[in-house]
């Protein structure tokens, strides 16, 4: 017989009515690198470090997020773009002739903007460059004789050429700007990637899929998540990004079909975040963005039974996130929470903004309904797996099943008395059946774990009412 640890999850015992963790994640993401294996970033590490390893890609950006929050060790595992990055019509606002045309393929996301600095033509006139929107500009730069220049660091090419009939065809102050879409992976990319993990020899809770995607790949990823507790013994989270809300789209049709897209997805190792907003990253580029980077620095830096919707401890300024997208979204906040989506809010007031609910796409009625409920789960699931790994094929005396199986059971119970000592869970115990075991013939044990979880406070009913003192007083 093949030794082997079996595992299995008991959902509903709450009856829910509606630090050994080394916090590590796996980030899934677009990248130019070569690698056969995930890649080591760590928070030590500078935006330029980073970019140097990965480049100036979503991965480098997601990973760049994630550390500045709190994240402090990163597996990245780089995956070629299935679909390749485009970019869109110039625009052109001011006096001068010339005209500027765009070749390459975009690495990223980026908002450019050429500004000219100094009128004239190729070889004498002068511009800087922004790839964010005009928030930030580069040194300045002569236009080429030859008329190309390439953004650094974007993958793109801009071509100056002058307007008919002038030697001087750029003019001071004006501006040339586009957009580029980031390059994306197809969904078989993204579960080839997954796939790599099984033989990933180091602990890790959540794995982020870096970049839009869909229900379709939610569920894939729900039943590969499965297949990693079962019988990889490998339990974590998968964190996706949904897409935003289309510049054509209102609020309400936004909610609608995110609510469809929701509908059949049906696992607590699944969450996915759906806000979307204007963020100045480390590097100090001014950017529209997802989330979710942000959201997994905050699971890095939090013990796994803390909310990383708590108030006090997880605040994001409003000096970083300067508003959500699109305008008035967040009004539909509460209704996107109850959808199952994680997304984030402002309270009244405070400026600063919180994650509402770090919500996982369980069914209704689980004990697992948040991303700090499935942490716990995760590390007890690793910690008593890799206890009972030691005890594989150790001898038990069949006349004293009570003091060698007593001995087991306590060995054990260290994983659970970690927990409690790093206060995740407030009580637990691992037991093993002995009253129905025959070792000789099974050569099985039937061990139950079992704990209270820490409480979340999520609301409060407060009363206020004017006191009356008596007469007299």
């Amino acid at each position: 017989m093949y030794s082997e640890i079996n595992v299995s999850v008991e959902d509903g015992n709450l009856g829910r009515n509606t630090g050994t963790s080394t916090h590590a994640q796996v980030k899934i993401g677009v990248s130019a690198a070569e690698a056969s294996s995930p890649i080591l970033i760590s928070n030590s590490m500078k935006p330029a470090e980073i970019r140097a390893k990965l480049g100036d890609c979503p991965l480098a950006d997601a990973c760049i997020d994630a550390t500045e929050n709190g994240l402090e060790t990163i597996y990245a595992l780089p995956v070629k773009a299935g679909t390749e990055g485009t970019a869109g019509k110039v625009t052109h606002t001011g006096d001068g002739a010339g005209s500027i045309t765009v070749s390459g393929k975009p690495g990223n996301a980026f908002d450019i903007v050429i500004r000219i600095t100094e009128a004239g033509g190729r070889n004498t006139g002068c511009f800087r460059f922004s790839v964010d929107g005009g928030n930030s500009f580069s040194g300045e730069y002569t236009i080429p004789e030859d008329g190309a220049f390439a953004v650094p660091g974007t993958g793109v090419t801009v071509t100056f050429t002058a307007g008919e009939g002038t030697d001087a065809g750029f003019a001071d102050g004006d501006d040339y700007a586009f957009r580029t879409t980031a390059p994306a992976m197809s969904n078989a990319d993204v579960l080839d990637a997954v796939s790599k993990l099984a033989g990933f020899n180091k602990d890790f809770e959540v794995c982020h899929i870096v970049g839009t995607s869909t229900g379709t790949l939610w569920a894939a990823l729900s039943g590969m998540a499965e297949e990693f507790l079962t019988i990889h013994k490998k339990p974590f989270l998968f964190l996706c990004e949904a897409r935003p809300c289309a510049e054509d789209e209102n609020p309400d049709a936004y909610l609608a079909a995110m609510e469809a897209e929701r509908k059949g997805i049906s696992s607590y190792f699944i969450s996915v975040c759906l806000t979307y907003a204007t963020y100045i990253r480390k590097d100090l580029r001014t950017q529209d963005i997802n989330m979710a980077g942000v959201l997994s620095g905050l699971i890095g830096r939090t013990k796994e039974s803390l909310s990383v919707g708590c108030v006090e401890e997880c605040p994001i300024s409003c000096a970083k996130l300067l508003k959500l997208l699109p305008d008035g979204i967040g009004e539909y906040s509460r209704k996107l929470d109850e959808a199952g989506y994680t997304v984030f809010r402002q309270y009244s007031g405070k400026e600063d903004y919180y994650v509402s609910n770090a919500n996982v796409m369980a069914p209704a009625g689980s004990d697992f309904a948040y991303v700090e409920s499935v942490r716990v789960l995760c590390r007890i699931i690793r910690a008593v797996s890799a206890k009972a790994t030691d005890k594989i094929q150790c001898e038990i005396d069949p006349g004293n099943l009570e003091g060698s199986v007593g001995t087991i059971e306590a060995y054990l119970n260290i994983a659970i008395e970690d927990c409690l000592r790093d206060k995740i869970i407030s009580s637990g115990a691992v037991t093993i059946d002995t009253k129905n075991l025959n070792i000789l013939a099974d050569e099985t044990l039937d061990v139950d774990v079992t704990w209270v979880p820490m409480g979340t406070a999520r609301r409060y009913n407060i009363s206020f009412a004017v006191s009356n003192p008596a007469s007299g007083v």
